[in-house]
């Protein structure tokens, strides 16, 4: 049995990224526990833990040195590896050598082609302990880290300056330097409440001591849980309930090593402001938590999150009170001073404003926005005034001083301004959605104009940048064309909207090639755009449309998705229908068989070079009739649904041809001599392929 030991990795540094915290964490382990598996050795579970000043790792039960290797070579030909007076050439002394034996050691082996030396041992596996530092250094090397910083007269890297490193195998401390620093079993607690150093014996007490010894919760799913229970029931005991997100709550765990919720007030008079206003004033800006009362108004009442147990607790509300209250008088200045000028008054500023620098201003492309609002109105059962007049004042909120102070409520104010206005609401609400879904799993547009801005807002802006030369790259996505590609699909697939989305690529092309033709005027250089534009950008789309599908966790497969790729719908939504009816299809018991006899067919008249599909006369045999009459007998009413796109009842009905199908393939020669006859029967096994065409490529599936 093989002996195995407890590993833990520790690295102590600066105040790291809280945004980047938990992807790092999640980063180190992924590497090394591959690493782990490409070395050969077996473990048990690892667990990651990770704080504000650490990034640290427990693997236990790691084996204690590789699994020795048995090791079969073939060297080179006998011919080439001795002299005519029988001593060895240098490739024989050269394969020797790799192999680690002389020459007189190798054996020979007789093949087809010859006889060549050959080697057959055992390669002793490596002790875990010479191979960790250096795998801990390349999966250190291999973060995602956008920047990486150098600290002191050192020459290492990182995302922070590093100040101590833990390596402890078992008991015992593996030697070495990582990032600059001598590898050790000394810990340090928190900055405040513990700052002495901390000595590590085992790494199963790692997490235990720091918590005991250094008032430091190592677990970061166990910090964030004691953060969500504390900052309920705090709220709980002023009568409130705790406004909590999950990414607040990710940043705060990410900031705290030893978290203690501590309750704060602010003026009523702020409940006033929008609510969204007030959230993003405590959340964005003060990491603190809102509540609401028992009716779902918010109340003068929030949770922060301090880092540490204070002797006094009052001075630590009252900090956070101060910094608070001025946050929200700067919201509250805004709100009124914005609203003293109306959004259309600010519209032609919007020339000044840049969007891109090759596409214009954000008039310009309010302007395009607008186009492709009116011919999506009737698409979506939306009035087309209002979703245009909400396609010229969209963008008119990012001049407002609310907006400048909270970016991320471009578009919610937009809407609170156009109703103060007196707009009309579908105009007002249409303004207020034009960004859903902002994120994955955000609720999509609501109102009819609100999904037709949302749509062309999109389509523009993916159209725009892809003319530009500039589409996302790797991690690069700076114009957020990922997110806007799935809010696309999203609202089309999830919200029922059947858009024609290469004819709007279109329409947004032409604009966009218009505008860019015209900012050319003068200029030295024009931009020029792909010429196939329209079909790089539904490309794209379409290959956010397979994630959207294989991350879903809803069984869909690539095999599946490319089967009705092959036919690329035009409409999302119909695409939909396509996919999930090919699943449902899959699962009956006849699937199987009959994507045999497609791909079967599909070989045949590929090899024949095709066939017309045109009625033949059927031919002499029993099983050829039979096909042919059950293949017209389905024909009409298939088409009939895949007009009406229910394709879940067409693939059922075609799958009563199994038996007609199978009976064919068993009984008929389809490449006969007669060409009269051969012609019909390809004519024939042409239909049954076009019948299951016309719904999705089957060919494209295993089996």
């Amino acid at each position: 049995m093989t002996a195995t030991r407890d590993l833990l990795i520790e690295i102590g540094t600066e105040e790291l990224p809280p945004k980047s915290l938990l992807v790092l964490s999640q980063a180190l382990e992924s590497d090394f526990v591959t690493q782990l598996a490409q070395a050969g050795l077996a473990h048990g579970p690892v667990q990651r833990y990770a704080t504000p000043r650490r990034l640290a790792l427990l693997v236990s039960a790691l084996a204690t040195r590789q699994a020795d290797q048995a090791i079969k070579r073939r060297g080179p030909p006998v011919s080439a590896a001795f002299a005519a007076d029988g001593t060895a050439t240098r490739a024989a002394l050269a394969f020797a050598e790799s192999c680690g034996v002389a020459v007189t050691a190798l054996g020979r082996i007789a093949e087809p082609k010859g006889e060549f030396l050959y080697y057959e041992g055992t390669r002793r596996g490596a002790e875990t302990k010479t191979l960790l530092i250096a795998m801990l250094t390349e999966a250190l090397a291999k973060l995602p880290i956008a920047r990486r910083m150098r600290w002191g007269d050192g020459t290492a890297e990182f995302v922070r300056p590093v100040h101590w490193v833990v390596v402890l195998y078992g008991e015992q401390v593996v030697s070495g330097e990582v990032l600059g620093v001598a590898t050790g079993r000394h810990t340090r607690g928190h900055r405040f409440m513990a700052p002495r150093r901390i000595e590590i014996r085992t790494p199963a007490g790692y997490a235990r001591s720091l918590e005991r010894t250094g008032k430091v919760i190592a677990g970061f799913a166990e910090r964030r849980a004691r953060i969500a229970q504390g900052v309920a029931a705090l709220a709980g005991k002023h009568h409130g309930v705790a406004v909590m997100h999950d990414a607040l709550l990710d940043e705060v765990a990410a900031l705290t090593e030893f978290p203690v919720p501590v309750a704060g007030h602010f003026d009523a008079q702020y409940l006033e402001l929008p609510p969204e206003v007030l959230m993003a004033t405590l959340e964005d800006q003060q990491r603190c938590f809102p509540t609401r009362d028992r009716s779902g108004a918010l109340t003068p009442l929030f949770i922060a999150v301090a880092n540490l147990v204070s002797r006094d607790p009052e001075q630590v509300v009252l900090g956070n009170e101060r910094v608070v209250r001025p946050r929200l008088a700067d919201a509250a200045f805004f709100w009124n001073s914005d609203r003293k000028t109306p959004l259309a008054a600010r519209r032609s500023a919007l020339k000044e404003v840049t969007f891109q620098a090759r596409l214009g201003s954000y008039f310009a492309k309010s302007e395009r926005v607008s186009a492709l609002c009116a011919r999506l109105a009737s698409v979506v059962g939306a009035d087309v005034g209002h979703c245009t007049r909400a396609a010229e004042l969209a963008k008119c909120d990012l001049l407002t001083g609310l907006v400048g102070e909270f970016p991320e409520l471009q578009g919610i104010m937009g809407g609170y301004y156009a109703r103060h206005d007196a707009e009309p609401e579908p105009v007002a609400a249409a303004i207020a959605e034009q960004y859903r879904p902002r994120y994955s799993g955000d609720a999509l547009p609501a109102t009819s104009a609100g999904t037709a801005l949302a749509i062309a807002e999109k389509i523009d802006t993916i159209v725009g940048i892809f003319a530009v030369g500039q589409r996302p790259t790797g991690a690069r996505d700076p114009f957020g064309l990922r997110r806007a590609a799935l809010g696309v699909l999203r609202i089309c697939i999830e919200g029922g909207v059947d858009l024609d989305l290469p004819d709007l690529i279109a329409g947004a092309e032409h604009q966009v090639r218009a505008d860019l033709q015209s900012a050319a005027t003068g200029a030295k250089t024009a931009p020029v755009p792909p010429t196939d534009l329209g079909g790089a950008v539904y490309d794209y789309l379409l290959e956010r449309l397979r994630a959207y599908y294989l991350e879903s966790e809803q069984g869909f497969t690539t095999e599946m998705f490319d089967a009705v790729l092959a036919k690329r719908p035009h409409s999302p939504l119909d695409f939909d229908l396509r996919l999930r009816a090919l699943k449902e299809f899959l699962a009956m018991p006849d699937a199987q068989a009959l994507t045999s006899a497609y791909k079967r067919t599909a070989n045949i008249l590929r090899q024949a070079g095709e066939a017309p599909t045109s009625a033949q006369a059927s031919g002499p045999e029993p099983a050829e009739r039979a096909l042919d009459a059950a293949l017209a007998a389905v024909t009409g009413p298939v088409d009939a649904l895949i007009g009406r796109r229910d394709y879940r009842a067409a693939l059922t009905t075609l799958a009563r041809l199994r038996g007609p199908v199978d009976s064919f393939f068993d009984q008929v020669l389809v490449m006969a001599e007669d060409p009269q006859l051969k012609l019909a029967r390809l004519s024939l096994l042409a239909r049954l392929r076009d019948s299951f065409l016309s719904i999705a490529d089957l060919s494209r599936l295993p089996g």
